[in-house]
């Protein structure tokens, strides 16, 4: 529930990164094909050398335009795949993968434009690139996608600490990695994997946010916190200490975090049961029969 398209797609977000059912799609579709755009701006600036100084020019231009068309691409690509990835989710702030077909029509109009083609026939070809690139690749997500019965406010609040938990868990991440541990990798990952199932439980139901608005926020800031003290230390002496002192952090944390997460699934089902005889209780109480459907 209430998994808003936050991080750096999402309007007013901050730089966050993909929940992790976002991260299982990448790489996203048509990856291959998005790299292959990264091609024809270098062969553009190359074959461009030595047909005189304006022409070199234009062409690093049209490059640099169609370069960063593909860039783009991929920034919307990804934004499309966390978006989708979401039961509840905001469209992307910026359309990236609409500039991205602008930017290629510019981007092809120009490295036609530098070869024998007249303005009406580049601005032709970039027309007909724009559109390739738009039946290649599609459009930005333009609504956003919102939960029946949930109200906008009980979804913004709880995206906005799931926002702030993925953050954490991110720079976790990165700057483990640049240990180049496998070992501790994987125990960040572990404990990733147990921190976004708590967050999985109140997305799904709003009202856990209570219980777990201390693990998501104030916990996780300390282990982030805790991660580049770490990596500092460990990356200049390998301090052994250090090493155990953290890998027994990290321990702790997964365990309190899968027992915590255990509880709300726990009280979740307790609800669920006061809920089903309360309502057996007034049925009954209204004259209707409830029978096992083994007798039915």
């Amino acid at each position: 529930m209430a998994k808003r398209f936050g991080g750096k797609y999402s309007p007013d977000g901050q730089a966050s990164g993909p929940r992790d059912t976002v991260q299982a799609a990448n790489p996203v579709a048509g990856g291959a094909a998005i790299k292959l755009l990264y091609l024809p701006p270098i062969l553009l600036a190359f074959t461009s050398l030595n047909n005189g100084a304006a022409t070199l020019v234009l062409a690093l231009i049209g490059a640099a335009i169609l370069t960063l068309a593909a860039w783009m691409l991929g920034e919307g690509v990804e934004a499309e795949a966390a978006y989708n990835a979401r039961k509840v989710a905001r469209r992307p702030a910026i359309p990236r993968k609409m500039m991205a077909s602008a930017l290629t029509g510019i981007g092809t109009a120009i490295a036609a434009y530098t070869g024998d083609s007249g303005i009406v026939a580049s601005a032709l070809y970039g027309i007909a690139a724009a559109g390739l690139h738009i039946a290649t690749f599609g459009i930005d997500p333009m609504t956003d996608k919102r939960m029946e019965g949930v109200d906008t406010f009980q979804q913004d609040r709880v995206a906005r600490v799931v926002d702030e938990a993925e953050t954490y868990l991110d720079v976790m991440k990165s700057q483990i990695e640049g240990l180049s541990d496998r070992r501790l990798t994987d125990r960040v990952t572990d404990f990733q994997t147990v921190a976004r199932r708590m967050i999985r439980t109140v997305e799904e139901d709003p009202r856990d946010l209570t219980g777990a608005r201390k693990f998501l926020g104030v916990y996780l800031m300390g282990a982030r916190d805790a991660t580049i003290k770490f990596v500092d230390l460990y990356s200049r002496n390998n301090d052994a200490d250090a090493r155990a002192n953290y890998e027994a952090l990290l321990v702790d944390l997964k365990e309190n975090f899968a027992a915590r997460t255990e509880k709300m699934l726990l009280d979740d089902r307790s609800d669920m049961d006061v809920e089903i005889n309360v309502l057996r209780d007034r049925l009954q109480r209204e004259g209707v029969s409830l029978k096992p459907r083994g007798n039915d």
